[in-house]
């Protein structure tokens, strides 16, 4: 009821304490096409769904490399991105410029959330409409951070942001307690059917039949990759056979429901245990 008194600047708050400026520039990430981050022990896995704004167009580039150690995936406006992502980069020369290592993620975005926050707090500045996961792999392991335009910033295990998003939030819930023990071509596979979940029915429908046509973006940082790698166009259709294979293995160990009956196979008339007994009792003479 206070939304439109109260939601034509980013400064002035509603009499619910809301900045709906803000709220905004969040619901714009939820527009952005999904994209998943993960981790294990040493690495980091970023997975991006690339879609075209028409048939006419080529898809937008959702992973960004910043620096050798450093990576991050988009959902929401690009060119807000885009500015995020040259600061990130100069960022990180300056320090490796001065003090000869790299950057600590965690200083890192900490940095980025001040720079984010401040435009939250002027009038002639909007919100960055832009949702970010941040990759990486320093002296203190692979890290997985989320940072939304309110300027919040999270470490986390495993996450997925952009459209359709919860679904695959709920498969990175199931098995979070394996990415651990995985291998890396394990924890791909993983990021892969999480992205699947967030496809509309209609997209899943096709994909299933053909997973090659799945247009995805797989970046992984950690100790083998000693830099920020995005993998070429063939080993991304190598692990979306594997995604698959895998897939088919798990629909395969699930347990079919057994309906039981009575007597013998060749009889189709229900025994006692499929009839209901409350309707029993309404036909008795």
């Amino acid at each position: 009821m206070f939304r439109n008194q109260y939601d034509s600047d980013v400064t002035v708050w509603s009499p619910q304490g809301r900045l709906h400026q803000v709220e905004y520039a969040m619901e714009a990430v939820k527009l952005g096409t999904a994209t998943v981050g993960l981790k294990k022990k040493s690495h980091s896995v970023l997975v991006a769904l690339c879609k075209p704004l028409s048939e006419l167009s080529a898809s937008q580039r959702k992973i960004i490399p910043i620096d050798d150690h450093l990576g991050i995936s988009i959902a929401g406006i690009t060119a807000d991105a885009r500015v995020l992502s040259k600061w990130l980069r100069s960022e990180c020369l300056n320090y490796k410029h001065s003090y000869e290592s790299i950057y600590p993620i965690s200083r890192l975005i900490t940095n980025l959330g001040n720079k984010m926050q401040t435009t939250t707090q002027r009038y002639d500045r909007r919100p960055f409409g832009v949702g970010l996961l941040v990759a990486g792999y320093d002296e203190k392991g692979p890290h997985i951070y989320q940072v939304v335009p309110s300027a919040n910033y999270i470490n986390c295990k495993a996450m997925s942001i952009g459209s359709r998003s919860q679904s695959a939030r709920t498969y990175l819930e199931r098995h979070l307690g394996s990415f651990n023990d995985c291998t890396t071509d394990e924890i791909i596979c993983h990021g892969i059917n999480a992205i699947r979940g967030s496809l509309s029915n209609d997209e899943l429908i096709t994909k299933s039949e053909n997973w090659s046509q799945l247009n995805i973006t797989i970046a992984i940082v950690g100790e083998r990759y000693n830099k920020f790698t995005i993998l070429t166009d063939e080993e991304t259709n190598k692990y979306l056979e594997m995604a698959n294979v895998s897939n088919s293995l798990d629909d395969q160990r699930k347990p079919t429901q057994v309906v039981g009956t009575s007597g013998s196979d060749d009889d189709p008339r229900p025994g006692p245990s499929d009839s209901d007994p409350q309707v029993a009792v309404g036909t008795m003479e």
